[in-house]
């Protein structure tokens, strides 16, 4: 079944807009998406270096760890907001292709954690799975970045009313406007 086209509604309808607005959600979304984001940077330097010249396994293993807990912080955070702002707790309207996306993103990163307690994978397998979670993570990241944009065009009258709803976009949900 295809959702219905909104093309007046836009991301959010009045009244979600002042949902999101008014809900502390909103802050810890937006707070939570940058610290996500520099935490990567840092596990993605530290994953390379590993694969690269064979040292900092150890420390590797513990940034992808947090890594981890973090992308999981923030999507039940996240979930709670969509439920503060649209009544659902994941796959509303304008977010359902991100969530959707968010759940290839969360299975590789658990994929990685379940293979570090079994001892699944060698150490080269396990990064090059953390690498595969990552890439994910920032095809998600840079779709969120291209809703962001087309909301605030939207929302600036520099852009037609197009259903922002029809295509894969982003993972943090709350600072698109």
């Amino acid at each position: 079944m295809t959702q219905p086209a909104q093309a007046s509604v836009g991301l959010y309808t009045p009244e979600e807009r002042v949902r999101r607005d008014q809900t502390s959600w909103t802050l810890v979304q937006g707070v939570l998406a940058p610290v996500q984001f520099l935490v990567f940077l840092v596990s993605l330097g530290l994953v390379l270096r590993y694969l690269a010249n064979g040292e900092g396994y150890q420390i590797a293993v513990v940034s992808i760890v947090v890594k981890t807990l973090v992308l999981y912080t923030i999507m039940i955070t996240g979930a709670i907001w969509e439920k503060v702002v649209f009544g659902v707790y994941l796959f509303a309207r304008p977010f359902y292709w991100e969530d959707m996306f968010s759940m290839v993103v969360i299975a590789l990163h658990t994929a990685y954690l379940v293979a570090l307690v079994t001892g699944w994978l060698t150490p080269m397998e396990m990064m090059l799975l953390a690498l595969a979670a990552y890439a994910t993570y920032v095809i998600n990241a840079v779709q969120f970045i291209l809703k962001l944009r087309a909301a605030r065009l939207q929302a600036a009258g520099e852009a037609p009313k197009a259903p922002l709803n029809s295509a894969p976009m982003g993972i943090s949900r709350s600072v698109a406007e």
